[in-house]
């Protein structure tokens, strides 16, 4: 049979139906987490900015949470190989796909279809990972106090006595699956949650004692994880001097965001008054859903000097711009980030 050509749009839902495969071979440096591959960049080193979904109703879309990039398939083809370049993307995938004459086209449709079942089949999958989420974080222990959590933070000089009580969205689990050491190990908990209050996600930070006995981040390649889409989600440290739930803040109040919960809970201790939010990553600082009645928002950026990291803060501070707030950036006097100057 004579070679034919596929449309860009089947050549990329194509690609999705071997989307673990491409991200192994265009994104070498990441690794599977559930239905995402993680990594740092269309670069393909490791890292946590870049998510690639692998399966149900998304596979084959990505985002880079640092420099707002993403789209689908084909996309990250160009972004990862081609310098952008989409015909030359094109090409490129539809030599990958082996896409030479009309009856390899028909086999690959016929994985699409596979593919688009099997979509439907992750859509349940994902609200059951979210049920799973909620699970964990509730079958926690909402008193943090005299728990490895409470000696962590205080490693870090975070005194929660401070604040009058501990922020009720951080819990402690004495026994934590971590994937990485298949077993179970201490961990802090933390609910992310949509601006309904709904939880979406948790944070798990997982903890261990160092040969003094202090109660540190445990020495893993990845010491904490996020279980659910968090996108849009915070973690809620403060509720500042209103004392209201997010979506009834005071119209004038001013709103701090930061990235991790240490970040933040360092700036609590300093500004009580503050209402702050923990975004839980970079990118997510700029998706962080807000009620409309706010108009001002304090971003807490890390010194990282990074182009990434420049990005990310950048997309963070234009979308919040957009959305006709005054924005001012905080950056620590010392260190790295807010923790630092306070350590």
């Amino acid at each position: 049979m004579s070679a034919r050509r596929v449309d860009i749009s089947e050549v990329s839902a194509m690609l999705a139906a071997q989307a673990e495969q491409l991200a192994r071979e265009l994104l070498p440096g990441g690794h599977r987490e559930g239905s995402e591959w993680i990594c740092g960049s269309v670069a393909g080193e490791s890292g946590r900015s870049l998510a690639f979904h692998l399966s149900g109703a998304k596979s084959g879309v990505w985002a880079d949470f640092s420099t707002g990039e993403g789209g689908d398939a084909l996309d990250l083809v160009a972004a990862a190989m081609t310098q952008g370049d989409m015909k030359a993307a094109y090409r490129w995938a539809h030599q990958w796909l082996g896409l030479g004459d009309l009856g390899t086209v028909e086999v690959r449709r016929a994985q699409v279809v596979a593919k688009a079942e099997a979509s439907e089949r992750g859509n349940e999958s994902e609200a059951e990972g979210r049920r799973r989420a909620l699970g964990m974080w509730l079958g926690a222990q909402s008193e943090i106090g005299n728990t490895p959590v409470e000696a962590y933070l205080l490693g870090r000089n975070i005194d929660l006595r401070l604040l009058g009580h501990a922020p009720r969205t951080l819990r402690f689990a004495p026994e934590h699956y971590c994937s990485e050491v298949k077993r179970k190990l201490p961990a802090m908990l933390a609910a992310i949650c949509d601006l309904n209050g709904e939880h979406i996600a948790t944070h798990q930070t997982w903890l261990a004692q160092d040969e003094s006995g202090i109660w540190r981040k445990a020495p893993l390649t990845c010491a904490k994880k996020i279980r659910g889409r968090f996108g849009g989600g915070a973690i809620r440290l403060r509720k500042g001097e209103s004392r209201k739930s997010l979506r009834e803040a005071s119209a004038g109040e001013a709103i701090a965001i930061g990235e991790g919960i240490e970040t933040c809970l360092s700036v609590a201790i300093c500004y009580p008054e503050l209402r702050i939010l923990a975004a839980a990553s970079l990118g997510n600082m700029a998706s962080i859903q807000l009620p409309d009645q706010i108009r001002r928002v304090i971003l807490l950026a890390d010194n990282d000097d990074k182009p990434e990291a420049k990005r990310g803060l950048r997309r963070a501070v234009d979308t919040h711009l957009a959305a006709g707030r005054e924005v001012r950036v905080a950056r620590s006097p010392k260190g790295k980030d807010f923790n630092d100057a306070i350590t």
